[in-house]
């Protein structure tokens, strides 16, 4: 018995291994993402707010500035790794017509001012998140996260962690075709 005792480890190990190949096999396929927590505003209305704005901090903007076209929103901050990753790519983006809202997420407001000017800004405005609660009411787990909202302003799809090519084509190309074909519709109705 006391022989049997020394397998138990060996076994758990085994079983262990199981369930981290079973998963990693899950993430290779594409049938889990371990990104992609649900978001409670999906189909819902974007958040109501009334926050400085980055760039002119004497200005305040709402979330109704953001409506009349289909744009991204994305939440970042100086302090976060993964946006310094992202950042370039977001100026691609914007630089072929993308409309991207930004917002700087806990962040201390002159470096994320001195951050667009060194690097670019990719964003039609920011709007600075300085106490978190439109994170909190957007239901942000850490930067960065973009929303796509519709031209309705109803937020479409949460992607958390950084943008680059591949999952701009995977995860955003095909919605943002699905939402012009949508508004066009509309239109024409």
């Amino acid at each position: 018995m006391a022989r049997l005792k020394l397998f138990i480890p060996f076994a758990l190990f085994i079983i262990i291994g199981g369930f981290f190949y079973i998963m990693m096999d899950r993430i290779n396929e594409g049938e889990y993402h371990p990104q992609a927590l649900p978001s409670a505003l999906v189909n819902k209305s974007f958040p109501a707010f009334k926050l400085p704005k980055l760039e002119q901090l004497e200005d305040t903007v709402t979330a109704a500035d953001m409506l009349g076209d289909i744009a991204l929103v994305n939440v970042w901050a100086t302090w976060c790794p993964s946006c310094h990753e992202e950042h370039q790519y977001l100026n691609q983006l914007a630089q072929q017509g993308v409309r991207i809202f930004g917002i700087n997420y806990k962040d201390d407001v002159f470096k994320a001012q001195g951050w667009l000017k060194q690097r670019g800004n990719p964003y039609l405005f920011n709007v600075v998140d300085k106490q978190g609660k439109l994170g909190l009411d957007m239901g942000v787990t850490g930067a960065p996260e973009t929303y796509v909202i519709d031209h309705r302003g109803f937020v479409r799809l949460r992607f958390q962690g950084p943008l680059n090519e591949r999952v701009w084509q995977d995860k955003f190309v095909p919605l943002l075709e699905q939402l012009r074909s949508e508004k066009q519709q509309e239109g024409t109705s």
